[in-house]
């Protein structure tokens, strides 16, 4: 049996499915690096909402889909961009998001860290309130029992005039920190409005700026997340981070190599392509819990295809193909998102991304998956 889907070009070809999905079975935490997913959220379809209104979320679902990542050895990295923080997700949902995840965590006994961000600011801010915006959500996540990450903020970018203004407010929070956190550096590519982040637009003074803010209280930072996708880069500055700091990898398209490492170190990983990818992931990361380096990357190599495929410009919207992909997998009943995302990837580029996650075995029920394809390319008038 075979299915007609469309190309980019507006042609149509015929896929035949996998037949023999991929398995992975559950285990331990990878011991030898840590490794967080970065989960979506899954929409309440039922929900009369509107653009622009509260989020509705289906909690179920939400908190089924982090059970799994948790029995797989994953950690959770919530209420982050993949989560649609700033692209559907409301303060205020993604505040009960952190509340329900960390006591689901404490139940289930999975690692978990949450986003602290400043998106309950709308319009202009100063930098006072910036801080007082970040002092609020690092209290919730704290007070929830989960490890802080501290997201870029958008107000920051825009209120800030200096690199200095970036290390009175980063290190006024980090004195306050009551555990260490994770410091996010999230990269234009992913969020325009971040653009020039850590006060300048090169990259070098930035870096700078970053491991000045990370080098004057490296007793409060976990570490650092590095969303840049430029792995020549990322290397550098993990090679200049302190003794003790990780460096976790947010690059969705070079995380195999930067996750082996080279003989100066490795990349811990918190990435929002290991939602789709977490089972695998995971299986493949514990190989290099006894030193098979080769194992690791035949298993995780090929996924690179498809986590490129999600992640092509504009980046921003690769949340669409990660929900797309867990409603194909099972993990909800519906292809609906917060603020209607859902609709801000064309019908090809799901059909090549349902083509390669198939193609990776990735479907535990590879009916089921083409089933709920088919839905799809009949109500976009694809014939059979």
């Amino acid at each position: 049996m075979t299915v007609l889907l469309p190309r980019a070009d507006g042609t149509l070809h015929r896929h035949e499915p996998c037949p023999a999905p991929r398995r992975p079975l559950p285990g331990p935490p990878p011991a030898s690096r840590a490794v967080l997913a970065a989960a979506h959220v899954v929409a309440d379809p039922l929900a009369d909402t509107a653009p622009g209104g509260p989020a509705a979320i289906d909690w179920d679902a939400t908190l089924a889909f982090r059970r799994h990542l948790w029995e797989h050895g994953l950690g959770v990295a919530e209420a982050m961009d993949t989560a649609q923080r700033g692209m559907g997700l409301d303060w205020p949902g993604a505040a009960e998001l952190i509340r329900r995840s960390a006591a689901e965590a404490r139940a289930a006994g999975g690692t978990i860290v949450c986003g602290a961000g400043t998106d309950q600011l709308t319009g202009a801010a100063t930098l006072a309130e910036v801080r007082a915006a970040y002092e609020e959500q690092l209290a919730l996540v704290e007070s929830a029992g989960a490890r802080p990450v501290l997201m870029a903020s958008r107000a920051l970018a825009a209120a800030a005039r200096s690199p200095e203004h970036y290390l009175d407010v980063y290190g006024g929070l980090l004195r306050q920190a009551s555990e260490p956190v994770i410091l996010h550096w999230l990269g234009p590519v992913f969020d325009p409005a971040l653009e020039g982040y850590w006060g300048s637009g090169d990259l070098d003074t930035a870096t700078d700026t970053f491991l000045q803010v990370v080098g004057a209280h490296p007793d409060k930072v976990d570490g650092v997340k590095v969303s840049l996708l430029d792995a020549g880069r990322e290397i550098a500055l993990r090679r200049r981070l302190p003794r003790g700091v990780r460096c976790y990898t947010g690059d969705d398209l070079h995380y195999p190599e930067l996750i082996a490492g080279d003989q100066a170190g490795f990349s811990h990983a918190l990435l929002g392509a290991f939602d789709p990818l977490g089972p695998l992931a995971a299986e493949a990361v514990r190989s290099l819990d006894s030193g098979d380096t080769a194992g690791f990357r035949e298993r995780l190599d090929p996924t690179v295809a498809l986590s490129r495929h999600l992640f092509r410009p504009p980046t921003r919207f690769y949340k669409t193909g990660v929900v797309f992909l867990a409603w194909l997998a099972g993990h909800q009943s519906h292809f609906t998102m917060v603020g209607g995302l859902q609709s801000a990837r064309s019908l090809p580029h799901l059909a090549r991304a349902y083509e390669l996650a198939d193609g990776l075995g990735l479907f535990p029920d590879p009916a089921l998956a083409e089933r709920r394809l088919s839905l799809l390319l009949d109500i976009h008038g694809v014939p059979r």
